[in-house]
């Protein structure tokens, strides 16, 4: 799936970071150019940002309060890896406190 179709769909969030232009690149079997290519016309779209040595991240987009849910989305998922909690029980958790409903594990609180 191409990157820009991924963060429109929301499947790469706000923050997380995309592989290096060469891992990239030797995955897709192109041309280093060509991705290094790709990542700036993405960055001039707003829709990645390089922070030097730290590498490319998918740029916050939308509105003021998309971005935020966006960070806050981020932040669940990364809390729920460090625990260690399964991700179908991290949704079912997050669907709950939306009020839409408990899968299986999850509890409202």
């Amino acid at each position: 799936m191409r990157i820009r179709d991924a963060v429109a769909s929301g499947e790469l969030a706000a923050g997380v970071r995309l592989p290096t232009v060469r891992a990239l690149a030797a995955e897709l079997g192109l041309a280093v150019n060509t991705v290094a290519r790709s990542y700036r016309e993405l960055e001039t779209d707003a829709l990645i940002e390089t922070r030097g040595r730290l590498g490319s991240f998918v740029a916050a987009t939308g509105s003021p309060a998309h971005r935020e849910l966006q960070a806050a989305a981020r932040a669940f998922a990364d809390r729920a890896e460090s625990l260690g909690v399964d991700p179908t029980e991290a949704l079912d958790l997050a669907r709950a406190a939306l009020g839409l409903g408990t899968g299986v594990g999850a509890t409202p609180e």
